[in-house]
């Protein structure tokens, strides 16, 4: 995509505060008509400056008030015939519903994962029965969230 203009960037501002907010309350804000933040919003969603749209839904009001970033370390070797150990880890986080973020990292460790658990008891059980009896996992280690000091998926634009 060609570089972003002032307007679209008021527009991806306003988008990220509100995924909601119409074309005709994104035309006020920026002085265009409804229908040029149409235009403009359709070219960001398809050069894929805009990714998606979604809800996002505090886990404390659904019962995950427990957040954990897991450092995690892989094994390096594997047999020949076996696939790489970080293939399978990469795909067996895609299927655990506590894992919301994982992030492969430079250093002493391989991923970062943000976990979202309902407690204690649930954190225990996804270590011992899901992570680290996986056969790619050499070793985690744990911190847990005491309070968020920031907290935001948008980007500066």
């Amino acid at each position: 995509m060609n570089a972003l203009d002032k307007l679209d960037r008021q527009i991806l501002r306003i988008l990220q505060a509100n995924g909601r907010a119409t074309y005709d309350q994104i035309g006020e804000q920026v002085s265009l008509s409804p229908s040029a933040v149409l235009r403009r919003v359709k070219r960001l969603e398809e050069s894929g400056v805009i990714d998606s749209y979604v809800a996002l839904v505090r886990p404390e009001s659904v019962g995950w008030v427990l957040t954990a970033y897991l450092n995690v370390r892989l094994e390096k070797h594997t047999e020949s015939h076996k696939r790489n150990p970080m293939d399978v880890f990469r795909a067996s986080v895609q299927t655990w519903p506590e894992v919301v973020e994982c992030a492969a990292l430079t250093g002493d460790m391989d991923y970062l994962l943000r976990v979202v658990v309902e407690d204690m008891a649930h954190y225990s059980r996804f270590i011992m029965d899901t992570l680290l009896k996986h056969p790619s996992v050499q070793d985690c280690k744990t911190s847990f969230v005491l309070d968020r000091v920031k907290a935001t998926t948008a980007v500066p634009v």
